[in-house]
């Protein structure tokens, strides 16, 4: 039923919601606020919804690290899909239930070519973002909320576990260059996501994970981990980053202030924005048919 609005007076439409098991939410754009709040009707909400058993679980592109605080906040014990699909864990315990790091022999070109085009460079892993003294922008220029960032004298050490290569740069021809130095056939197995900086101007980053690691790849692992059937699940974004969960069988709740992509294929599209409680609309919505 994509492109349809889910109704809680449409008996097939009651019976989905009912069957709900799991919501898989963005962050930053979706349940957070622009200021990174989470209202307190929401909270109450959630509250709610665990106690008709219906868990809770996030899909971003924040370090794991950047949102236990939120997990703790909103009693979360589920894993979580951070890094866009390169990692998934546990919360509370941090069991690894999946994890996927760029080859080492990657990183370490990524690393030269940063040098050799003047580029600034980070390599993200689970717990922080590193980065030297001739990348010390890097923390102003990044848009990880929430992550913790660490100087470090050279990135030896830190090679083999790396979920993700980050360059930020106001030479977009560099950055497109080395985008194609890491697409096939001069590498195999590597993924890059090139984007303009939202919030500084003039600022283009460059993200390289290990093929495979999306949002939509994250979704089916986590549910098959979970024993809990696609259609038992509820996506939330609002970004490109979560078109790939609105290619699955869950259903699909965008935002208002989401990217045009996403509204075209969600099944409900909420008439508030982050900044409204627009997630908290669609929660009202399933615990009034579980309520039923």
């Amino acid at each position: 039923m994509k492109g349809l609005e889910f109704s809680i007076n449409d008996m097939s439409d009651k019976q989905k919601l009912k069957n709900v098991k799991i919501i898989v939410c963005d962050l930053d754009g979706t349940l957070l606020a622009n200021d990174g709040s989470i209202s307190e009707n929401t909270k109450k909400l959630i509250n709610e919804l665990h106690k008709y058993d219906v868990r809770l679980s996030f899909a971003t592109g924040r370090l794991h690290s950047a949102v236990k605080a939120i997990a703790d906040e909103l009693g979360v014990n589920s894993p979580i899909i951070s890094l866009d699909g390169s990692l998934i864990k546990a919360h509370p315990g941090g069991k690894v239930i999946y994890e996927s790091f760029v080859k080492e022999k990657y990183v370490k070109r990524a690393v030269d070519y940063a040098e050799k085009y003047l580029l600034n460079v980070a390599l993200c892993h689970s717990d922080a973002i590193y980065y030297t003294e001739n990348h010390t922008v890097i923390p102003q220029t990044l848009n990880k909320f929430g992550a913790k960032y660490k100087e470090v004298s050279s990135y030896e050490g830190y090679l083999d576990k790396t979920l993700e290569i980050v360059y930020s740069s106001d030479m977009k021809d560099s950055i497109q260059y080395v985008k194609n130095r890491f697409m096939f056939p001069y590498v195999v197995g590597c993924s890059t996501s090139f984007f303009r900086s939202q919030r500084h101007h003039g600022i283009f980053y460059l993200e390289i994970r290990r093929a495979g690691s999306t949002k939509g790849k994250g979704l089916k692992r986590l549910l098959k981990y979970l024993h809990i059937r696609p259609e038992n699940a509820v996506v939330i974004g609002d970004w490109y980053n979560d078109i790939s969960m609105f290619e699955t069988d869950a259903i699909k709740v965008a935002l208002s202030n989401s990217v045009s992509e996403l509204i075209r294929n969600a099944d409900h599209v909420t008439k508030g924005t982050n900044n409204e409680e627009g997630a908290a609309e669609f929660f009202e919505m399933l615990l009034k048919a579980k309520k039923g």
